[in-house]
Protein backbone atom coordinates (compact mmCIF):
# COMPACT_ATOMS: atom_id res chain seq x y z
CA UNK A 1 0.00 0.00 0.00
CA UNK A 2 1.46 3.38 -0.98
CA UNK A 3 1.48 6.18 1.47
CA UNK A 4 -0.79 9.19 1.00
CA UNK A 5 0.15 11.87 -1.47
CA UNK A 6 1.29 14.19 1.30
CA UNK A 7 4.76 12.75 0.83
CA UNK A 8 7.16 10.56 2.79
CA UNK A 9 7.81 6.86 3.05
CA UNK A 10 5.43 4.08 2.17
CA UNK A 11 2.85 2.92 4.68
CA UNK A 12 3.63 -0.61 3.60
CA UNK A 13 6.59 -0.63 6.01
CA UNK A 14 4.10 -1.13 8.84
CA UNK A 15 3.27 -4.74 7.92
CA UNK A 16 0.83 -6.74 5.83
CA UNK A 17 -2.45 -5.60 4.36
CA UNK A 18 -5.24 -4.39 6.65
CA UNK A 19 -7.62 -5.97 4.18
CA UNK A 20 -6.95 -9.09 6.21
CA UNK A 21 -9.49 -7.76 8.66
CA UNK A 22 -12.20 -8.70 6.20
CA UNK A 23 -11.19 -12.37 6.13
CA UNK A 24 -13.28 -15.06 7.77
CA UNK A 25 -12.64 -15.70 11.45
CA UNK A 26 -11.08 -19.07 10.76
CA UNK A 27 -8.53 -17.73 8.29
CA UNK A 28 -5.76 -17.14 10.84
CA UNK A 29 -3.58 -20.08 11.91
CA UNK A 30 -4.68 -21.66 15.16
CA UNK A 31 -1.22 -21.22 16.64
CA UNK A 32 -1.25 -17.43 16.39
CA UNK A 33 -3.58 -14.56 17.17
CA UNK A 34 -4.40 -12.02 14.48
CA UNK A 35 -5.41 -8.44 15.08
CA UNK A 36 -8.81 -9.28 13.64
CA UNK A 37 -9.27 -12.03 16.24
CA UNK A 38 -8.21 -9.68 19.03
CA UNK A 39 -10.65 -6.99 17.92
CA UNK A 40 -13.46 -9.50 17.47
CA UNK A 41 -12.92 -10.89 20.96
CA UNK A 42 -12.77 -7.41 22.49
CA UNK A 43 -15.95 -6.49 20.61
CA UNK A 44 -17.78 -9.46 22.08
CA UNK A 45 -16.41 -9.61 25.64
CA UNK A 46 -14.89 -6.28 26.73
CA UNK A 47 -16.84 -5.11 29.82
CA UNK A 48 -16.55 -1.43 28.94
CA UNK A 49 -18.27 -2.11 25.62
CA UNK A 50 -20.86 -4.58 26.91
CA UNK A 51 -21.67 -2.14 29.72
CA UNK A 52 -22.15 0.68 27.20
CA UNK A 53 -24.62 -1.50 25.31
CA UNK A 54 -26.59 -2.08 28.51
CA UNK A 55 -26.58 1.66 29.13
CA UNK A 56 -28.03 2.25 25.65
CA UNK A 57 -30.76 -0.31 26.32
CA UNK A 58 -31.64 1.63 29.46
CA UNK A 59 -31.78 4.83 27.39
CA UNK A 60 -34.10 3.10 24.89
CA UNK A 61 -36.67 2.69 27.67
CA UNK A 62 -36.85 6.47 28.02
CA UNK A 63 -39.21 6.66 25.03
CA UNK A 64 -41.75 4.30 26.61
CA UNK A 65 -41.41 6.12 29.94
CA UNK A 66 -42.04 9.48 28.23
CA UNK A 67 -45.11 8.10 26.41
CA UNK A 68 -46.72 6.62 29.55
CA UNK A 69 -48.26 9.87 30.94
CA UNK A 70 -50.22 10.29 27.70
CA UNK A 71 -51.86 6.85 27.91
CA UNK A 72 -54.93 5.84 29.95
CA UNK A 73 -54.42 5.17 33.64
CA UNK A 74 -56.62 2.50 35.23
CA UNK A 75 -56.56 1.78 38.97
CA UNK A 76 -58.64 -0.37 41.28
CA UNK A 77 -59.14 -0.06 45.03
CA UNK A 78 -60.62 -2.52 47.53
CA UNK A 79 -61.36 -2.04 51.22
CA UNK A 80 -62.89 -3.73 54.25
CA UNK A 81 -64.04 -1.51 57.13
CA UNK A 82 -65.39 -2.10 60.65
CA UNK A 83 -67.00 0.88 62.36
CA UNK A 84 -65.95 0.21 65.96
CA UNK A 85 -67.30 3.50 67.40
CA UNK A 86 -70.48 4.87 65.87
CA UNK A 87 -72.38 8.04 66.60
CA UNK A 88 -75.09 7.56 69.23
CA UNK A 89 -77.43 9.66 67.10
CA UNK A 90 -76.96 7.52 63.98
CA UNK A 91 -79.57 4.83 63.49
CA UNK A 92 -78.50 3.83 59.98
CA UNK A 93 -74.70 3.67 60.16
CA UNK A 94 -73.49 0.13 59.39
CA UNK A 95 -71.14 -1.92 61.54
CA UNK A 96 -68.97 -3.05 58.65
CA UNK A 97 -68.62 -2.86 54.88
CA UNK A 98 -66.74 -4.34 51.96
CA UNK A 99 -66.22 -2.17 48.95
CA UNK A 100 -64.20 -1.44 45.88
CA UNK A 101 -63.81 1.03 43.07
CA UNK A 102 -62.31 1.21 39.60
CA UNK A 103 -61.21 4.49 38.07
CA UNK A 104 -59.96 5.16 34.56
CA UNK A 105 -58.42 8.44 33.48
CA UNK A 106 -57.70 9.30 29.85
CA UNK A 107 -55.49 12.35 29.20
CA UNK A 108 -56.89 14.56 26.45
CA UNK A 109 -54.53 17.52 26.54
CA UNK A 110 -51.38 17.96 28.62
CA UNK A 111 -49.98 21.14 27.12
CA UNK A 112 -47.56 19.35 24.79
CA UNK A 113 -45.47 17.89 27.60
CA UNK A 114 -45.82 14.28 26.47
CA UNK A 115 -45.13 15.04 22.82
CA UNK A 116 -41.97 16.99 23.61
CA UNK A 117 -40.83 14.50 26.23
CA UNK A 118 -41.07 11.69 23.66
CA UNK A 119 -39.10 13.70 21.11
CA UNK A 120 -36.44 14.48 23.72
CA UNK A 121 -36.24 10.80 24.65
CA UNK A 122 -35.80 9.81 21.01
CA UNK A 123 -33.03 12.39 20.60
CA UNK A 124 -31.31 10.93 23.67
CA UNK A 125 -31.57 7.47 22.12
CA UNK A 126 -29.69 8.83 19.09
CA UNK A 127 -27.21 10.43 21.45
CA UNK A 128 -26.75 7.10 23.23
CA UNK A 129 -26.09 5.33 19.93
CA UNK A 130 -23.40 7.87 19.09
CA UNK A 131 -21.85 7.40 22.52
CA UNK A 132 -21.86 3.64 22.00
CA UNK A 133 -19.98 4.17 18.73
CA UNK A 134 -17.50 6.33 20.60
CA UNK A 135 -16.99 3.67 23.26
CA UNK A 136 -16.55 1.04 20.56
CA UNK A 137 -13.91 3.21 18.89
CA UNK A 138 -12.11 3.76 22.20
CA UNK A 139 -12.08 0.04 23.03
CA UNK A 140 -10.72 -0.83 19.58
CA UNK A 141 -8.03 1.82 19.94
CA UNK A 142 -7.00 0.33 23.29
CA UNK A 143 -7.03 -3.16 21.78
CA UNK A 144 -4.82 -2.10 18.86
CA UNK A 145 -2.41 -0.37 21.23
CA UNK A 146 -2.30 -3.45 23.48
CA UNK A 147 -1.72 -5.72 20.49
CA UNK A 148 1.11 -3.57 19.15
CA UNK A 149 2.64 -3.18 22.63
CA UNK A 150 2.96 -6.96 22.94
CA UNK A 151 4.58 -7.20 19.49
CA UNK A 152 6.96 -4.32 20.29
CA UNK A 153 7.97 -5.61 23.70
CA UNK A 154 8.37 -9.19 22.42
CA UNK A 155 10.79 -7.96 19.76
CA UNK A 156 12.65 -5.81 22.25
CA UNK A 157 13.00 -8.81 24.58
CA UNK A 158 14.42 -10.81 21.66
CA UNK A 159 16.84 -8.00 20.81
CA UNK A 160 18.03 -7.75 24.39
CA UNK A 161 18.29 -11.52 24.75
CA UNK A 162 20.43 -11.60 21.62
CA UNK A 163 22.52 -8.76 23.06
CA UNK A 164 23.13 -10.77 26.23
CA UNK A 165 24.19 -13.73 24.09
CA UNK A 166 26.56 -11.58 22.00
CA UNK A 167 28.08 -9.88 25.05
CA UNK A 168 28.46 -13.24 26.79
CA UNK A 169 30.47 -14.44 23.81
CA UNK A 170 32.47 -11.19 23.88
CA UNK A 171 33.24 -11.64 27.57
CA UNK A 172 34.47 -15.18 27.07
CA UNK A 173 36.61 -14.06 24.14
CA UNK A 174 38.00 -11.19 26.23
CA UNK A 175 38.93 -13.62 29.02
CA UNK A 176 40.64 -15.94 26.55
CA UNK A 177 42.60 -13.09 25.01
CA UNK A 178 43.49 -11.82 28.48
CA UNK A 179 44.96 -15.24 29.28
CA UNK A 180 47.29 -14.97 26.31
CA UNK A 181 48.13 -11.33 27.07
CA UNK A 182 46.31 -9.87 24.08
CA UNK A 183 43.90 -7.81 26.27
CA UNK A 184 44.15 -6.15 29.66
CA UNK A 185 42.10 -6.74 32.80
CA UNK A 186 40.40 -3.42 32.03
CA UNK A 187 39.10 -4.85 28.77
CA UNK A 188 37.69 -7.85 30.60
CA UNK A 189 36.04 -5.59 33.19
CA UNK A 190 34.45 -3.50 30.46
CA UNK A 191 33.03 -6.62 28.79
CA UNK A 192 31.78 -7.90 32.13
CA UNK A 193 30.09 -4.56 32.94
CA UNK A 194 28.39 -4.40 29.57
CA UNK A 195 27.09 -7.94 29.98
CA UNK A 196 25.68 -7.08 33.41
CA UNK A 197 23.99 -3.98 31.98
CA UNK A 198 22.55 -6.06 29.13
CA UNK A 199 21.15 -8.61 31.58
CA UNK A 200 19.54 -5.82 33.58
CA UNK A 201 18.07 -4.34 30.38
CA UNK A 202 16.73 -7.78 29.47
CA UNK A 203 15.02 -8.09 32.85
CA UNK A 204 13.43 -4.65 32.36
CA UNK A 205 12.31 -5.58 28.84
CA UNK A 206 10.80 -8.81 30.15
CA UNK A 207 8.92 -6.90 32.86
CA UNK A 208 7.61 -4.47 30.22
CA UNK A 209 6.42 -7.43 28.15
CA UNK A 210 4.62 -8.82 31.19
CA UNK A 211 2.89 -5.47 31.71
CA UNK A 212 1.84 -5.36 28.05
CA UNK A 213 0.51 -8.91 28.22
CA UNK A 214 -1.53 -8.06 31.30
CA UNK A 215 -2.92 -4.97 29.57
CA UNK A 216 -3.80 -7.13 26.56
CA UNK A 217 -5.60 -9.53 28.88
CA UNK A 218 -7.57 -6.67 30.43
CA UNK A 219 -8.69 -5.24 27.10
CA UNK A 220 -9.07 -8.37 24.94
CA UNK A 221 -9.98 -10.92 27.60
CA UNK A 222 -7.22 -13.51 27.09
CA UNK A 223 -3.47 -13.65 27.14
CA UNK A 224 -1.85 -13.19 23.72
CA UNK A 225 -0.41 -16.15 21.88
CA UNK A 226 2.10 -15.60 19.12
CA UNK A 227 0.78 -12.45 17.43
CA UNK A 228 0.71 -12.08 13.67
CA UNK A 229 2.04 -8.88 12.08
CA UNK A 230 -0.78 -6.35 11.81
CA UNK A 231 -2.30 -5.49 8.44
CA UNK A 232 -1.95 -1.94 6.98
CA UNK A 233 -4.58 0.61 7.93
CA UNK A 234 -7.35 1.41 5.43
CA UNK A 235 -8.65 4.76 4.29
CA UNK A 236 -6.01 7.06 5.74
CA UNK A 237 -6.39 10.66 4.50
CA UNK A 238 -3.99 12.34 2.12
CA UNK A 239 -4.07 15.68 3.93
CA UNK A 240 -4.96 17.16 7.28
CA UNK A 241 -7.95 18.93 5.73
CA UNK A 242 -9.26 15.61 4.41
CA UNK A 243 -9.03 14.19 7.91
CA UNK A 244 -10.97 17.13 9.34
CA UNK A 245 -13.71 16.89 6.69
CA UNK A 246 -14.29 13.21 7.42
CA UNK A 247 -14.12 13.75 11.19
CA UNK A 248 -16.72 16.52 11.23
CA UNK A 249 -19.12 14.29 9.30
CA UNK A 250 -18.47 11.02 11.15
CA UNK A 251 -16.96 11.51 14.60
CA UNK A 252 -19.39 10.02 17.17
CA UNK A 253 -18.47 12.54 19.88
CA UNK A 254 -19.72 15.40 17.71
CA UNK A 255 -22.81 13.41 16.70
CA UNK A 256 -23.57 12.84 20.39
CA UNK A 257 -23.26 16.57 21.14
CA UNK A 258 -25.64 17.43 18.29
CA UNK A 259 -28.29 15.04 19.61
CA UNK A 260 -27.88 16.44 23.12
CA UNK A 261 -28.69 19.90 21.71
CA UNK A 262 -31.84 18.52 20.03
CA UNK A 263 -32.97 16.91 23.27
CA UNK A 264 -32.40 20.16 25.16
CA UNK A 265 -34.67 22.01 22.71
CA UNK A 266 -37.52 19.57 23.36
CA UNK A 267 -36.92 19.89 27.11
CA UNK A 268 -37.91 23.55 26.82
CA UNK A 269 -41.27 22.47 25.39
CA UNK A 270 -41.73 20.07 28.31
CA UNK A 271 -41.11 22.90 30.76
CA UNK A 272 -43.44 25.31 28.92
CA UNK A 273 -46.26 22.77 29.25
CA UNK A 274 -46.56 23.74 32.92
CA UNK A 275 -48.14 27.01 31.77
CA UNK A 276 -50.89 25.20 29.89
CA UNK A 277 -54.18 23.68 31.11
CA UNK A 278 -54.54 19.92 31.46
CA UNK A 279 -57.72 18.20 30.34
CA UNK A 280 -58.63 14.58 30.91
CA UNK A 281 -61.69 12.33 30.80
CA UNK A 282 -62.46 10.00 33.65
CA UNK A 283 -64.84 7.27 34.63
CA UNK A 284 -65.29 5.68 38.05
CA UNK A 285 -67.40 2.84 39.41
CA UNK A 286 -67.91 2.14 43.15
CA UNK A 287 -69.33 -0.89 44.94
CA UNK A 288 -70.16 -1.15 48.69
CA UNK A 289 -71.63 -4.12 50.54
CA UNK A 290 -72.66 -3.35 54.15
CA UNK A 291 -72.90 -7.01 55.06
CA UNK A 292 -76.49 -6.67 56.33
CA UNK A 293 -75.53 -4.09 58.99
CA UNK A 294 -76.90 -0.90 57.39
CA UNK A 295 -79.81 0.45 59.53
CA UNK A 296 -79.47 -2.57 61.73
CA UNK A 297 -80.42 -4.83 58.88
CA UNK A 298 -83.96 -3.41 58.69
CA UNK A 299 -86.17 -4.86 56.00
CA UNK A 300 -86.40 -2.84 52.81
CA UNK A 301 -82.98 -1.21 53.27
CA UNK A 302 -80.62 -2.02 50.42
CA UNK A 303 -77.38 -3.47 51.79
CA UNK A 304 -75.47 -3.08 48.49
CA UNK A 305 -74.67 0.26 46.91
CA UNK A 306 -73.42 0.71 43.31
CA UNK A 307 -72.49 4.01 41.68
CA UNK A 308 -70.85 5.10 38.43
CA UNK A 309 -69.47 8.47 37.41
CA UNK A 310 -68.06 9.78 34.11
CA UNK A 311 -66.87 13.23 33.27
CA UNK A 312 -64.22 15.58 32.00
CA UNK A 313 -61.96 17.55 34.25
CA UNK A 314 -59.70 20.49 33.50
CA UNK A 315 -56.82 21.76 35.59
CA UNK A 316 -56.04 25.36 34.75
CA UNK A 317 -52.88 26.75 36.33
CA UNK A 318 -53.25 30.25 37.71
CA UNK A 319 -50.31 30.65 40.03
CA UNK A 320 -47.69 28.01 40.91
CA UNK A 321 -45.21 29.95 42.97
CA UNK A 322 -42.98 30.83 40.00
CA UNK A 323 -41.94 27.22 39.37
CA UNK A 324 -43.00 27.07 35.68
CA UNK A 325 -40.99 30.16 34.79
CA UNK A 326 -37.97 28.81 36.63
CA UNK A 327 -38.29 25.46 34.86
CA UNK A 328 -38.43 27.14 31.45
CA UNK A 329 -35.44 29.37 32.18
CA UNK A 330 -33.54 26.36 33.47
CA UNK A 331 -34.29 24.39 30.29
CA UNK A 332 -33.24 27.36 28.15
CA UNK A 333 -29.97 27.66 30.03
CA UNK A 334 -29.31 23.96 29.59
CA UNK A 335 -29.92 24.25 25.86
CA UNK A 336 -27.44 27.12 25.79
CA UNK A 337 -24.99 24.87 27.60
CA UNK A 338 -25.63 22.09 25.06
CA UNK A 339 -25.02 24.50 22.16
CA UNK A 340 -21.69 25.54 23.65
CA UNK A 341 -20.81 21.91 24.32
CA UNK A 342 -21.51 21.12 20.67
CA UNK A 343 -19.18 23.91 19.59
CA UNK A 344 -16.57 22.61 22.02
CA UNK A 345 -16.98 19.07 20.70
CA UNK A 346 -16.50 20.30 17.13
CA UNK A 347 -13.34 22.16 18.15
CA UNK A 348 -12.03 19.06 19.89
CA UNK A 349 -12.81 16.84 16.90
CA UNK A 350 -11.02 19.19 14.51
CA UNK A 351 -8.02 19.48 16.81
CA UNK A 352 -7.85 15.72 17.39
CA UNK A 353 -7.96 14.99 13.66
CA UNK A 354 -5.21 17.48 12.88
CA UNK A 355 -3.00 16.36 15.75
CA UNK A 356 -3.52 12.68 14.91
CA UNK A 357 -2.62 13.32 11.26
CA UNK A 358 0.49 15.27 12.24
CA UNK A 359 1.66 12.65 14.71
CA UNK A 360 1.10 9.87 12.23
CA UNK A 361 3.13 11.65 9.57
CA UNK A 362 5.87 12.32 12.11
CA UNK A 363 5.88 8.66 13.11
CA UNK A 364 6.42 7.64 9.48
CA UNK A 365 9.36 10.02 9.39
CA UNK A 366 10.76 8.43 12.55
CA UNK A 367 10.60 5.03 10.84
CA UNK A 368 12.68 6.39 7.93
CA UNK A 369 15.26 7.84 10.31
CA UNK A 370 15.37 4.69 12.44
CA UNK A 371 15.86 2.46 9.41
CA UNK A 372 18.73 4.67 8.28
CA UNK A 373 20.22 4.54 11.79
CA UNK A 374 20.01 0.74 11.87
CA UNK A 375 21.73 0.41 8.50
CA UNK A 376 24.44 2.88 9.51
CA UNK A 377 25.05 1.24 12.88
CA UNK A 378 25.24 -2.21 11.30
CA UNK A 379 27.91 -0.88 8.96
CA UNK A 380 29.65 0.94 11.82
CA UNK A 381 29.76 -2.20 13.98
CA UNK A 382 31.16 -4.25 11.13
CA UNK A 383 33.83 -1.62 10.49
CA UNK A 384 34.68 -1.22 14.17
CA UNK A 385 35.22 -4.95 14.58
CA UNK A 386 37.46 -4.99 11.51
CA UNK A 387 39.43 -2.01 12.78
CA UNK A 388 39.82 -3.65 16.19
CA UNK A 389 41.36 -6.62 14.43
CA UNK A 390 44.13 -4.41 12.99
CA UNK A 391 44.59 -2.49 16.24
CA UNK A 392 43.08 0.89 15.30
CA UNK A 393 40.04 0.36 17.57
CA UNK A 394 39.80 -1.00 21.08
CA UNK A 395 37.29 -3.27 22.75
CA UNK A 396 35.32 -0.35 24.21
CA UNK A 397 34.71 0.96 20.70
CA UNK A 398 33.23 -2.40 19.72
CA UNK A 399 31.05 -2.51 22.84
CA UNK A 400 29.79 1.01 22.13
CA UNK A 401 29.01 0.12 18.52
CA UNK A 402 27.08 -2.96 19.62
CA UNK A 403 25.06 -0.85 22.07
CA UNK A 404 24.34 1.80 19.44
CA UNK A 405 23.04 -0.88 17.07
CA UNK A 406 20.81 -2.32 19.80
CA UNK A 407 19.45 1.15 20.57
CA UNK A 408 18.67 1.90 16.93
CA UNK A 409 16.98 -1.48 16.40
CA UNK A 410 14.86 -0.95 19.52
CA UNK A 411 14.00 2.55 18.32
CA UNK A 412 12.88 1.14 14.95
CA UNK A 413 10.64 -1.44 16.62
CA UNK A 414 9.12 1.29 18.80
CA UNK A 415 8.70 3.62 15.81
CA UNK A 416 6.76 0.97 13.87
CA UNK A 417 4.51 0.37 16.87
CA UNK A 418 3.92 4.09 17.34
CA UNK A 419 3.15 4.68 13.67
CA UNK A 420 0.56 1.90 13.59
CA UNK A 421 -1.16 2.99 16.79
CA UNK A 422 -1.13 6.63 15.75
CA UNK A 423 -2.56 5.67 12.37
CA UNK A 424 -5.40 3.86 14.08
CA UNK A 425 -5.95 6.84 16.37
CA UNK A 426 -6.26 8.94 13.21
CA UNK A 427 -8.99 6.59 11.97
CA UNK A 428 -10.71 6.88 15.35
CA UNK A 429 -10.54 10.68 15.22
CA UNK A 430 -12.23 10.54 11.81
CA UNK A 431 -15.00 8.30 13.20
CA UNK A 432 -13.90 5.27 11.18
CA UNK A 433 -12.81 2.88 13.90
CA UNK A 434 -16.02 0.95 14.57
CA UNK A 435 -16.71 -2.71 13.82
CA UNK A 436 -18.55 -1.96 10.57
CA UNK A 437 -15.59 0.13 9.36
CA UNK A 438 -13.09 -2.64 10.16
CA UNK A 439 -15.05 -5.40 8.48
CA UNK A 440 -15.69 -7.34 11.69
CA UNK A 441 -18.77 -8.92 10.19
CA UNK A 442 -17.57 -12.50 10.28
CA UNK A 443 -19.71 -12.85 13.41
CA UNK A 444 -22.88 -11.24 14.64
CA UNK A 445 -22.56 -7.50 15.17
CA UNK A 446 -24.52 -5.81 17.92
CA UNK A 447 -27.51 -3.94 16.49
CA UNK A 448 -28.33 -0.91 18.67
CA UNK A 449 -31.63 -0.41 16.82
CA UNK A 450 -32.97 -3.93 17.48
CA UNK A 451 -33.60 -3.38 21.18
CA UNK A 452 -35.25 -0.01 20.52
CA UNK A 453 -37.66 -1.62 18.07
CA UNK A 454 -38.37 -4.34 20.61
CA UNK A 455 -39.27 -2.05 23.51
CA UNK A 456 -40.34 1.37 22.28
CA UNK A 457 -43.97 0.37 21.62
CA UNK A 458 -44.52 -1.89 24.61
CA UNK A 459 -47.22 -0.63 27.00
CA UNK A 460 -47.73 -3.73 29.17
CA UNK A 461 -46.91 -3.00 32.81
CA UNK A 462 -45.50 -6.47 33.46
CA UNK A 463 -43.13 -6.70 30.52
CA UNK A 464 -39.84 -7.25 32.36
CA UNK A 465 -36.85 -8.89 30.68
CA UNK A 466 -34.95 -11.92 31.95
CA UNK A 467 -32.69 -11.53 34.98
CA UNK A 468 -29.41 -9.84 33.91
CA UNK A 469 -26.40 -12.13 33.52
CA UNK A 470 -22.73 -11.32 32.88
CA UNK A 471 -21.77 -10.87 29.24
CA UNK A 472 -18.09 -9.89 29.50
CA UNK A 473 -15.71 -12.71 30.32
CA UNK A 474 -13.77 -12.90 33.58
CA UNK A 475 -9.98 -13.30 33.39
CA UNK A 476 -9.17 -14.82 36.78
CA UNK A 477 -8.82 -18.30 35.29
CA UNK A 478 -6.37 -17.22 32.59
CA UNK A 479 -2.97 -18.81 33.34
CA UNK A 480 -0.19 -16.27 33.62
CA UNK A 481 3.26 -17.04 32.24
CA UNK A 482 5.85 -14.41 33.09
CA UNK A 483 8.57 -13.41 30.66
CA UNK A 484 10.84 -12.39 33.56
CA UNK A 485 13.55 -14.90 34.38
CA UNK A 486 12.92 -16.03 37.99
CA UNK A 487 15.61 -15.77 40.66
CA UNK A 488 16.20 -18.21 43.49
CA UNK A 489 16.22 -15.36 46.00
CA UNK A 490 15.05 -11.77 45.91
CA UNK A 491 17.54 -9.31 47.28
CA UNK A 492 16.59 -6.22 49.23
CA UNK A 493 17.49 -3.21 47.04
CA UNK A 494 17.94 -1.13 50.19
CA UNK A 495 20.88 -3.28 51.35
Amino acid sequence: MVRSSSGGAAIGRLGVSFAGLTLALGAAPASADSLREALTRAYATNPTLTGARAELRATDEGVAIARAPGLPDVAAQANYSRFVKRSVNSFTQPKKSIGGSVKATVPLYLGGSVRNDIRAAKARVEQGRAELRLTESDVFTMAVAAYMDVIRDSEIVDLNANQVKVLGTNLQASKDRFQVGDLTRTDVAQSDARLADARAALQTAQANLDASRQNYLEVVGKFPDALEPPPPLPGLPATSDDAVDVAVDNNPALASAKQATRAAEYDIGVAEAQWMPRISAFGQGDYVDYQGTLAGGAAGIKQVDKTATIGIQAQIPIYQGGEPGARVRQAQARKSQAIEAQTGAERAVIADARVAFSRYQAALGVIDSSQTAVSANELALEGTRAEQGVGTRNLLDVLNAEQELLNSRSALVTAKRDAYVLGFQLLAAMGRAQAKDLGLDGGSLYDPVANYKRVHGRIWDWGADAKPKPVATATRAEPSVSAVTPHATVSDPAK
